[in-house]
């Protein structure tokens, strides 16, 4: 199959929450209609979603770019002023990852952004980019770049100045000069300053659409979308809007029209597409390290330990307990996995010395004479006839699972000793997020509408509570949904602008047991992001964490055990 000649390298997806509203799953499905060889996501301040999108896109065949649309502090990242008045307080700058020292190098940027410059939005500085340009393709950015204010106000020798900056920071080679079009009298002003400028500069140019939402029609959605963010209605004239209808995933030849005075602008989408080759390995198990004492290995620490466990269960235990012991810690040193037994026999000695209540596990891992042995269960696999296969196959080398239950009012006690442990930098919790499922998308769409909240209460309670059932099965299968969509011409807007936005990612939170924890820092393999309670997770969520081969663990907290 021919490939176009133009590729998308300014998008942001679902994970731009509440602004991009592109399913990463749609986007990759309009990409490969388009015939684009490769796509980048660049989300605003975050990658949220890269791990996911990387995977998706890899498996249908489109290569995947890793980026991210920076916020970039006027002055220092430190400062929490908002100095110049400047949009959001801070410059957009679109970057993209050109290989594994530059997703590494992003990773540490964006982790800055939440740890160390969160003001209003996850914010860098130029110290801390020059630091961190090796691997990276700098494209100048959009109007609110701090190349677009320099041109808009004509200040060419501050353009120049800026551009070099960006030059000198990844190499003169990994600067382009961006240029858009959305029908924006300010950025043809900004584009008429940007070819003088890239001729002076020997710099090459650049053409992107800044893709916010999936198709043409999907404008209407995306301004409810706005309004869900900032908390206004479609009825309020002062809200926030984007000031064209253009933000959408333009095909090829529609960029083609756009931009075909400048055609190489448009090659160099393909050129810088085949220049980022970031190859992300998944499968790959990273377990942290456990220190065994002198003259010991993992293994046979591990073997001393369950030996003597299985003493203390079993008094004598007989010729099968003992051989059925002997095959597990086989199996367990043939996959590697004995660090992994050691790190959760360690926090889990450690909070029964405590006196925090443990559960008594569940799961496959109750198959385990090990785990049993080792006081990580409570559930004497031999009794109940438990299969150790169920836990851990030879057959299938994937990471071991164990949900801990821990005392809810002294869970924290037990993630505190794991970073004491392990070390604060090589521990976090995790992230998750919601999304718009079919009644929190109806009730978000109609207060976004101006409609009275009991109406648009009354249209969600119409959805049958079935665990995530769509807004299409729903109308399928409730009659007083069906009847109100097609009777009232409101209903029916409202479920179609609702449509768009089903399923796109709300909000972020801290998972309610998530645990990861990490042989060396975390930020060497995961971004991490700080939530407004000032909570530090993974900005990549269980799933994402699995595929990268971190040890995730679920430190789930009862109330009652």
């Amino acid at each position: 199959m021919q490939h176009t000649d133009f590729v998308h390298l300014h998008l942001h997806t679902q994970y731009s929450l509440l602004d991009g509203a592109c399913q990463v799953d749609r986007l990759i499905a309009k990409a490969k209609e388009y015939r684009m060889p490769a796509l980048a996501m660049t989300d605003h301040g975050n990658l949220f979603g890269a791990v996911d999108f990387y995977a998706l896109a890899a498996k249908e065949g489109i290569k995947p770019i890793i980026g991210c649309e920076l916020y970039m502090a006027p002055g220092s990242r430190f400062e929490r002023t908002p100095q110049d008045g400047q949009y959001e307080g801070a410059n957009h700058i679109t970057i993209l990852c050109r290989n594994l020292a530059g997703y590494k190098n992003l990773i540490k940027l964006v982790t800055a952004g939440y740890l160390e410059g969160f003001y209003y939005k996850p914010r860098i500085d130029r110290e801390l980019f020059a630091q961190h340009g090796e691997g990276l393709i700098v494209l100048s950015g959009c109007l609110n770049s701090e190349l677009g204010h320099a041109l808009l106000e004509t200040d060419e020798a501050k353009a120049a100045q800026i551009a070099k900056f960006y030059m000198d920071a990844v190499g003169k080679e990994n600067y382009y000069l961006e240029i858009q079009d959305h029908g924006l009298e300010d950025q043809r002003r900004m584009t008429r300053g940007i070819l003088p400028l890239a001729r002076r500069l020997g710099v090459p140019v650049v053409a992107s659409n800044d893709v916010h939402y999936l198709n043409a029609g999907d404008h209407k959605a995306h301004e409810v979308l706005l309004c869900v963010q900032t908390g206004k209605t479609m009825r309020d004239a002062d809200r926030w809007r984007f000031s064209s209808q253009q933000f959408y995933f333009k095909s090829p030849e529609e960029m083609q029209a756009l931009f075909g005075e400048v055609p190489q602008a448009l090659k160099n989408t393909v050129a810088i597409a085949e220049r980022c080759n970031l190859e992300l390995s998944f499968g790959k198990i990273r377990l942290p390290r456990y220190t065994v004492p002198e003259g010991h290995t993992l293994d046979s620490y591990l073997r001393a330990l369950a030996e003597e466990g299985l003493r203390k269960r079993y008094g004598e235990p007989g010729r099968e307990a003992v051989a059925r012991l002997n095959r597990e810690l086989e199996v367990i040193a043939k996959m590697g996995f004995a660090g992994y037994f050691l790190v959760v026999w360690d926090f889990i000695s450690y909070a029964r010395s405590r006196g925090i209540p443990v559960g008594p596990g569940r799961g496959s891992a109750a198959g385990s004479l090990v785990a049993y042995s080792l006081n990580i269960t409570n559930i004497d696999p031999l009794r109940y006839g438990l299969l150790f296969e169920r836990f851990l196959n030879p057959e299938r080398i994937s990471m071991p699972d164990m949900d801990i239950d821990f005392c809810d009012e002294r869970r924290d006690e037990v993630i505190e000793y794991v970073r004491q442990k392990y070390g604060a930098e090589n521990v976090a919790q995790i992230i998750t997020f919601g999304t718009l499922g079919a009644k929190a998308v109806i009730r978000d769409v109609a207060r976004a509408m101006g409609m009275p909240y009991a109406e648009g209460d009354k249209i969600a309670k119409m959805v049958p509570n079935a665990p995530n059932i769509s807004l299409d099965d729903a109308i399928k299968d409730s009659a007083p949904l069906r009847q109100a969509v097609e009777k009232q011409p409101a209903v029916a807007d409202l479920i179609e602008t609702a449509r768009v936005l089903e399923g796109l990612t709300r909000h972020a939170s801290t998972h309610a047991a998530g645990v990861v924890i990490s042989s060396e820092p975390l930020t060497e393999h995961v971004p991490l992001y700080k939530g407004a309670k000032g909570e530090i997770t993974t900005q990549y969520a269980m799933t994402a964490i699995e595929k990268i081969g971190l040890l995730k663990m679920d430190f789930l907290g009862l109330r009652t055990l």
